[in-house]
């Protein structure tokens, strides 16, 4: 089994460095050809989904899984319509790969280029996403990277199929080299994967956060994603109470196991008496479990026909992944900011305000990827962003932060371009000065 992941990753790192030099009309006409095929094949796909879902039933109904897992699990006809169109719109996205990011004249026909480059092999370790698969495939195929995935045993057959489907496409375009991606199937395979850090640049992890914890503490390959999405919505005095009303409700309900869903909501206590009955029984009429703080469950109680439960400490602190909902009654923007500062898991917040000078304290304050004003957290997302498709979300504060996209897949290389200059010319009594000019100008290469 070692010997076997060993190959699949040496061939990928082999394959790594042809990948990042294709041309790009060839990666986007690969790239179509995925979107072309996923549809093609849609049926077979979602037949391995079935066999996926009937296996996790029984397990959901032993408690074995979560319904959040569940829910990641199953490919819906809009989780498909999303995965082929976001192939579609990777290719019609800019290639980064050789991208000129800086230059600079050192001296008369010595210039310094600073150019975009590929990481080189992506290792993707994922629990129950099937639609991870085309997602990064996309992604890391435009920007050069070469990439092994790691499914869950839950998803298998999904994502063997998925992975056929997808390779046999890119087979069709010979200039995309053999072995640039991978698929790794046994549980054996991650501890493997986790110790080759001659062949893997970086790990995405994509699951619970017990998962998510364990790759960073077990391997010395960097990590780049986030351990938990405990997402909060703050509602100021001055907010407008419909939308907020529908803002708060959406960043719950539109997707309650995803990462971006808000677990706790956060009222203005001069708002909370004219805001919270209303939105409770809304809450209450999506089937949300809400736990209140001491404040906002006295005014729940008063306001009868709304089903009690307080909320304890540990609800702060807690990633629902569920139609769960912890309330607490704040004094200012300042309260809200600490508290979402000290029990947030620095990935996206929501203010609801017509105040822009408390949007803008709560946006600069808030330390958190990303942050929103009068708008849902379900927004926080590769593909809402523009990026085509997102290989995770990371609240890492280097490299990359919150939707990753390609730009998360790039890091730089420089180039130095001269003519027989000799360092000797540049050092002594008599040395000559460097210019440190710059300019726009663009390394250029043939393709």
């Amino acid at each position: 089994m070692k010997n076997q992941m060993q190959e699949k990753a040496s061939n990928a790192k082999t394959a790594s460095v042809l990948l990042a030099n294709v041309a790009t009309a060839s990666k986007d006409r690969a790239l179509l050809a995925m979107a072309d095929a996923l549809e093609k094949n849609k049926s077979v796909i979602l037949e391995a989904n079935k066999k996926d879902l009937e296996k996790a039933a029984a397990m959901l109904e032993n408690k074995e899984m979560s319904t959040a897992l569940y829910d990641r699990l199953k490919l819906s006809d809009a989780k498909f319509k999303d995965m082929v169109s976001g192939i579609r719109d990777v290719a019609k996205l800019d290639d980064p790969v050789g991208k000129t990011l800086s230059t600079l004249v050192l001296d008369d026909g010595l210039t310094l280029y600073q150019i975009c480059c590929p990481i080189g092999v992506i290792g993707v370790i994922f629990e129950a996403r099937p639609d991870v698969v085309p997602q990064v495939m996309s992604l890391c195929l435009k920007s050069g990277n070469a990439t092994i995935f790691k499914g869950g045993s839950e998803a298998g057959n999904s994502n063997r199929a998925l992975f056929d489907v997808l390779i046999e496409a890119i087979g069709t375009v010979s200039d995309i080299p053999v072995g640039a991606f991978q698929l790794a199937e046994s549980r054996e395979d991650v501890a493997e994967m986790l110790k080759m850090d001659r062949y893997i640049d970086l790990l995405i992890p994509r699951g619970s956060n017990e998962f998510v914890k364990y790759i960073q503490d077990n391997t010395r390959i960097s990590v780049l994603g986030h351990t938990s999405g405990i997402c909060h919505a703050y509602v100021a005095e001055s907010a407008d109470l419909p939308t907020a009303y529908a803002v708060a409700l959406d960043s719950k309900i539109q997707y309650p196991a995803a990462c971006n869903s808000i677990e706790t909501l956060l009222v203005n206590g001069k708002i909370a008496d004219k805001f919270l009955p209303e939105m409770c029984r809304i809450y209450q009429e999506n089937g949300v479990e809400l736990r209140f703080d001491e404040k906002s469950y006295q005014i729940a109680e008063k306001t009868g026909g709304i089903r009690l439960k307080k909320a304890a400490e540990a609800d702060w602190g807690t990633e629902y992944n569920d139609l769960i909902l912890s309330i607490k009654i704040v004094g200012s923007v300042d309260e809200a900011i600490e508290h979402i500062n000290k029990y947030g898991s620095h990935h996206t917040d929501v203010i609801l305000s017509a105040d822009q000078k408390e949007t803008d304290r709560f946006a600069g304050l808030v330390d958190s990827s990303s942050v929103m004003i009068n708008a849902s957290s379900r927004f926080a997302d590769g593909f809402r962003y523009g990026k085509g498709a997102e290989v995770g979300i990371s609240t890492n504060k280097i490299h990359s932060r919150g939707p990753v996209g390609m730009e998360g897949l790039m890091i730089y290389k420089y180039i130095l371009s001269g003519s027989g200059h000799l360092v000797k010319d540049y050092v002594g009594d008599k040395a000559k000065p460097y210019m440190h000019k710059k300019t726009q100008e663009r390394y250029c290469r043939l393709q």
